[in-house]
């Protein structure tokens, strides 16, 4: 099992954040099979073979996400996608 965790600044405002973060749940739901649910303002997901959460702050995004044996292997290009899509939505 892998773990990734990924945390970056931002000055949209937490609802802003929240948007963000909801917009990016619907794309992962749609492409990846992800089924996703808020708990405050920590959005969870999980599909087969990974979860993980995404914690929305006034000022920062973490995202953690745990990968089973068989995504493992892809867990270096999976962080820089997340690295890349939260440098990409957090301006």
């Amino acid at each position: 099992m892998s773990r990734i965790s990924v945390e970056r600044p931002h000055s949209l405002g937490r609802a802003a954040a929240r948007e963000k973060a909801e917009q990016l749940a619907e794309r992962l739901a749609r492409e990846y099979d992800v089924r996703y649910r808020w708990s405050g303002d920590t959005l969870e997901f999980k599909r087969s073979g990974a979860d993980g959460r995404i914690e929305v702050g006034d000022d920062s995004v973490r995202v953690e996400l745990k990968l089973g044996l068989l995504l493992s292997a892809l867990s270096g290009s999976i962080k820089r996608e997340i690295e890349k899509t939260l440098d990409e939505k957090l301006v």
